[in-house]
């Protein structure tokens, strides 16, 4: 599929509309499923790589407005154009979020712990919207939750995982099913909430903005918090809580649920993706991540959920 090449005419042509000028246009880090420019300093323009990203940029046109309504820290829409009528690529212009991602940052564990509190309370702000009270959004996709019961049977019987562990895992997962919810909620999650996508001021480790809403979708609250390693799931729940007011003991084992089930589903697709800066590109990181959050001694209510 070809892809969307801005060129530098392109791109002078779009910071010109915005009031910036040609000579202070700056690549960004990119995406898998965007490219990513500095206009000044003030705007972020992002271009689809190709047109099968071209649905999610169109979808975060419409979530982005809805979530920042709700209170949500992320940078605003200024400008969306998906018709290629003025230039030949499609492409969004948002306020600038200041500070650096998660990822890149190498903040002391107290330091990365006040960071996601503050990611929980955002999320918890979001969590408010549902088909109901967002009705705008109600085209989103819905999420399938997947059968983990299903995926162990399937890794035993292609030779991924033996028997013995087989029985182990579905155990585990019969153990975990006593605290879920019969119905969860279905309320608007951002689908990747990862550290690349959190924006933080090194100084004061300041949450200064979500970005990336291209998964945005219907889905069970608690799998926003999946995509963040298990090691800093405790201090997110802590401030989801102070947010929400919801003091349920179930979530540990809700979120749990999903990094298992999401890592062996991993397992089942063993393909590395060299260069991804996402902490669960390499096959074994969610593994590894599991195995690295119970060697650590977690505390309560974890520890009785292995």
């Amino acid at each position: 599929m070809p892809e969307y090449e801005p060129s530098h005419e392109t791109l002078a042509a779009i910071a010109g509309r915005h009031g910036s000028a040609a000579g202070r246009i700056r690549p960004l880090p990119a995406g898998v499923a965007n490219r990513v420019f500095l206009l000044g300093d003030d705007l972020v323009l992002r271009v689809p790589r190709t047109e099968r990203f071209l649905p999610d940029l169109v979808k975060e046109a419409a979530v982005i407005p809805a979530a920042r309504r709700a209170g949500v820290r992320t940078p605003e829409v200024v400008a969306f154009d998906d018709t290629c009528s003025v230039v030949e690529v499609p492409y969004m212009v948002l306020t600038r979020a200041r500070g650096a991602d998660l990822a890149e940052l190498d903040l002391p564990s107290a330091a990365t712990d006040h960071v996601l509190r503050q990611v929980g309370r955002e999320l918890a702000k979001l969590h408010r919207l549902s088909p109901a009270t967002a009705p705008a959004l109600a085209a989103l996709p819905v999420d399938g939750a997947a059968d983990p019961w299903a995926l162990t049977h399937r890794l035993l019987k292609e030779g991924w995982i033996d028997a013995e562990h087989a029985r182990w895992l579905t155990g585990w997962f019969d153990r975990l099913s006593a605290h879920l919810p019969a119905d969860p909620p279905m309320v608007l999650v951002h689908g990747d909430i990862a550290p690349q996508n959190l924006l933080v001021s090194p100084e004061t480790a300041r949450l200064d903005g979500i970005v990336d809403w291209g998964d945005a979708q219907w889905a069970d609250p608690a799998t926003d918090f999946a995509k963040i390693p298990l090691t800093g799931v405790p201090a997110m729940l802590d401030g989801y809580r102070w947010e929400s007011g919801e003091r349920t003991s179930a979530w540990e084992a809700r979120v749990l649920w999903f990094h298992l089930t999401w890592a062996l589903g991993r397992l089942a697709d063993p393909a590395p993706r060299p260069g991804e800066r996402h902490w669960t590109a390499p096959p074994a990181g969610r593994l590894l991540g599991l195995l690295r959050f119970f060697a650590s001694a977690p505390p309560a209510p974890w520890d009785s959920l292995a």
